[in-house]
C-alpha cells in the first residue's frame, strides 16, 4: 500500500523563532496517525527544527541540495552536509527553482543521482506552466521531465523516490485545478512510470500533489485513486490549515 504523505514546503519563510512556535504548534494539532508528516524549514533553521521535532512524527526535510560532493559552490549545501546533521529527504525539481534559478532537467539529473548515491530519499518535483496547458502539450512536458530526469535511475532506486506533481499555472495565478484534472495527470503519471519500468513499480510510488491545495479541497483532491497527498505552500505557514490538509485523508 501506497504512503499517505503530506509535506509542507516553508520556502523563503520563517525565521528562527518562528519557525519554533510553527513546530510547537503542529505538535499542539491531532494529526492523523497513518500519514507521513513533513516540513521543509529553511536550511538556517534545519538543525534547530530537528530538535523542535523531537517526540513527534514529523519529519524534516531539506528544500534543495547541490549535485557535487564539496567545492567551491558559494551558498550550495551537499547531501553529506543534508545527512550530517540527520536529514533523510530532500525536495528536487521545485518549479520556482527551475523557473528562478535556471535549474534544468540536466542538473536535475546530477542531483537525483546525487541524493540516491548518498541514500537520501528524494521529493521529485515536476509539471507544467500556463502556456503548456493551454497548448496541450502538459503530457509530453511532463512525461519529458520524468524521463530526462529519473528514468535513467535502476528500477531499486524508485524506492526512495517520492513524486510531486505542480500545476504552475494554479499556483497564485487566480487559475484553479479541479480534483478531476489532477487525478486525470496523476493516473497518466503512473502509466508513464508503468510504460518505462513496470505496473508493480508505478502502483508503488507516491505521488503527491501541489497545486494550491488547502483545508477547503484538501478532502476532494485526496479522495481520488491516484493522490497520495500534497506538497503544501502557503497552507503549511498555519499550523490548523496545515492540520486540517493532514487529515483531510479520514
Amino acid at each position: 500500500m501506497r504512503k499517505k504523505i503530506v509535506a509542507g514546503n516553508w520556502k523563503m519563510n520563517k525565521d528562527l523563532k518562528e519557525s519554533q512556535l510553527l513546530i510547537e504548534a503542529l505538535k499542539a494539532q491531532s494529526l492523523a496517525a497513518e500519514v507521513s508528516v513533513m516540513i521543509a524549514p529553511t536550511f538556517v533553521n534545519l538543525t534547530t527544527a530537528l530538535e523542535s521535532v523531537k517526540g513527534s512524527a514529523i519529519e524534516v526535510i531539506a528544500q534543495n541540495m547541490h549535485y557535487a560532493d564539496n567545492g567551491a559552490f558559494t551558498g550550495e549545501i551537499s547531501a553529506e552536509m543534508l545527512k550530517s546533521v540527520g536529514l533523510k529527504t530532500v525536495i528536487l525539481g521545485h518549479s520556482e527553482r527551475r523557473s528562478y534559478f535556471g535549474e534544468t532537467d540536466e542538473i536535475l539529473e546530477k542531483k537525483v543521482f546525487q541524493a540516491i548515491n548518498n541514500g537520501l530519499q528524494i521529493m521529485f518535483c515536476f509539471g507544467e506552466e500556463l502556456e503548456d496547458r493551454k497548448a496541450g502539450t502538459h503530457f509530453h512536458l511532463v512525461a519529458s521531465q520524468l524521463k530526462n530526469a529519473l528514468f535513467s535511475l535502476p528500477k531499486e532506486a524508485w524506492a526512495h523516490i517520492i513524486l510531486a506533481y505542480e500545476p504552475v499555472w494554479a499556483i497564485g495565478t487566480g487559475e484553479t485545478a479541479s480534483a478531476e484534472q489532477a487525478q486525470e495527470m496523476h493516473a497518466f503519471i503512473r502509466k508513464t512510470i508503468a510504460d518505462a519500468y513496470h505496473s508493480e513499480l508505478a502502483d508503488a510510488v507516491s505521488i503527491l500533489y501541489g497545486g494550491s491545495v488547502k483545508p477547503g479541497n484538501a478532502v476532494e483532491i485526496f479522495s481520488k485513486p491516484d493522490v497520495d497527498g500534497g506538497l503544501i505552500g502557503g497552507a503549511a505557514l498555519v499550523a490548523s490549515d496545515f492540520a486540517a490538509i493532514v487529515n483531510a485523508f479520514n
